[in-house]
């Protein structure tokens, strides 16, 4: 009997399982076929309460993981350092045939670096996105990452330009398309209304979304309540629905603040938030993946950043970068409700179908 292939897939944090998910699925597709490709799933714990990845697991149809690291809490350091004492353990005990990582979070850094000095190659899910901004750890974590990564799957034409300038040679870059992308598609038709829809009045095309996290934009509270003050101004009364990330829920609770018609609500599961980007009337945010579906659901999105990691949001799709300053917000917001935004296209293979095309090549690599 043949001996089963086995690949670890890595995930870490909330964005690694939209990208995960199709992966298995394709997996075990071929596997009905009778194909020798085998994952084992690898959660790393880096995000560790249940909002932020337990309700994704069950929402997305991810089996629960093989391993969990439970590496929880701390800084930067002490999470890297954790996951990769812990991953290391797991090479030893029983090495894999391939350690696939995915996207730009410090469990996709730390499992590469352990995976290559133990002799497993690498491959990188998104690998080749910059955004040029060394203050965020997430351009760290990519380049590092990719400078010991084997193969490369890709989302985009940019990114496979960055890998050749960085010396990549052709043969190790597979532009396939955006696992995410295939995830959204799949799960169009189970999106579904938060239990505070009604509660709200929400009503389609008749409400804003807004989602912050990054530290430039929350962690100082006079930016934080700049930016509310400017993003409440610019939309005409309409109702803004923003997820609060756990932390930057607390530092509003100290502000004792209240904005008329800002609605605080907790993080929401993939079905509840999707379907409120879908039927919003534009999406405010400081996150690359919410506009790469912005961009495939043809909804507005200003991003509250100077860079992207994912410029063909806004080459292609219907992102602009309006920046960190609360002063372009009221001009953006002008020109989206006026209609003067503009219509967006979908970047090319970001068609359902990455994961398919991810999975034939690891067939052929490995098998």
């Amino acid at each position: 009997m043949s001996q089963m292939i086995s690949v670890d897939l890595i995930a870490g944090a909330r964005p690694n399982f939209m990208k995960i998910a199709p992966i298995i699925d394709a997996i075990k597709a071929v596997q009905s076929q009778g194909s020798l490709l085998n994952y084992r799933l690898i959660h790393t714990g880096q995000h560790y309460d249940r909002a932020m990845s337990g309700d994704f697991f069950a929402q997305l149809g991810i089996p629960e993981p093989d391993i969990n690291l439970e590496v929880g809490s701390g800084t930067q350091a002490e999470q890297t350092a954790n996951i990769m004492m812990r991953y290391e353990k797991v090479l030893l005990q029983q090495k894999s045939a391939l350690c696939l990582v995915v996207g730009d979070v410090t469990s996709t850094m730390a499992c590469a670096i352990v995976a290559r000095k133990l002799g497993v190659p690498v491959a990188h899910v998104e690998g080749g996105i910059r955004s040029g901004d060394w203050t965020m750890p997430e351009e760290i974590n990519r380049v590092v990452t990719d400078s010991i990564t084997n193969w490369f799957f890709t989302t985009s034409e940019t990114a496979n330009d960055n890998l050749r300038r960085s010396g990549v040679a052709d043969d190790c870059i597979f532009f396939v398309g955006n696992t995410m992308i295939d995830t959204l598609l799949k799960q169009m038709s189970r999106l579904r209304p938060p239990v505070f829809w009604n509660e709200l009045g929400l009503q389609p095309g008749q409400y804003f979304v807004v989602t912050l996290h990054r530290p430039a934009n929350v962690d100082g509270e006079q930016q934080l309540l700049q930016l509310l003050h400017a993003i409440v101004g610019g939309t005409r009364g309409l109702p803004v629905v923003f997820p609060v990330h756990p932390r930057t829920a607390k530092s509003l609770r100290q502000l004792e603040v209240e904005i008329p018609g800002l609605h605080y609500v907790d993080p929401q599961g993939y079905l509840e938030f999707n379907y409120l980007v879908r039927h919003a009337r534009g999406v405010i945010t400081d996150s690359g993946g919410i506009t790469e579906e912005t961009t495939v659901l043809g909804v507005p999105c200003l991003t509250l950043r100077d860079n992207t990691e994912r410029p063909e949001t806004v080459t292609i799709g219907t992102n602009e970068l309006i920046g960190t300053n609360s002063d372009n917000l009221a001009p953006a917001l002008a020109r989206l409700l006026d209609g003067r935004w503009k219509r967006g296209g979908t970047p090319e293979k970001w068609d359902g179908h990455a994961a398919e095309r991810i999975v034939a090549e690891l067939e052929r690599l490995l098998v």
